[in-house]
């Protein structure tokens, strides 16, 4: 199915139900948006296609920012995310017709970035699970920094330490300045 498609759906569908349990989700919030595997998700060995996932990832955290209101506040600012790093384990394969939920939820930020979790679930068992690290950055050029990220989102009110082990993988995936 078409990424475009998709993205009409899941923007009727945000319209339709824009709250969580009966209230307008917070950034800090779990959301959950629902999938059917498609006859153009799959590949050849018939099951969702690697690079598919990566792109309902997209369309998780657009659910987030736009169900929590904190698209409109970064699209008045002028800002944009991007993704600067992600890695995805899978564990389960899906296959054609299958409904499945993407779970979307911050773990946390840092002086960089904000990290993102996203789990793919079908039937209450894992399928595949993406770490997201990404950044905001401004039309007029330059990085938003996390202090006025949470400022837009109206602040938290919870921890947002990273883990010990996304610190780590972040470390791990930056790429120096002086590779070039």
């Amino acid at each position: 199915m078409n990424l475009y498609f998709r993205l009409f759906l899941l923007q009727l569908r945000v319209r339709l139900r824009p709250t969580i349990r009966g209230r307008r989700p917070s950034l800090w919030d779990e959301t959950r948006t629902p999938f059917r595997v498609a006859l153009t998700d799959l590949d050849p060995l018939r099951h969702v296609n690697n690079g598919k996932y990566l792109s309902m990832l997209d369309l998780g955290r657009l659910d987030l920012m736009l169900r929590s209101g904190f698209w409109r506040a970064i699209a008045e600012r002028g800002w944009y995310p991007v993704v600067s790093a992600q890695t995805i384990t899978y564990k389960r394969s899906l296959t054609l017709g299958q409904r499945f939920e993407l779970v979307t939820r911050v773990l946390g930020v840092d002086d960089r970035a904000v990290y993102l979790e996203q789990t793919f679930v079908r039937r209450g068992a894992v399928v595949a699970r993406a770490v997201v690290q990404g950044r905001f950055l401004r039309k007029a050029g330059g990085t938003v920094p996390p202090d006025e990220l949470l400022e837009a989102a109206g602040g938290t009110n919870r921890d947002l330490t990273l883990p010990g082990w996304v610190h780590d993988w972040a470390g791990a995936t930056r790429i120096s300045s002086a590779a070039g």
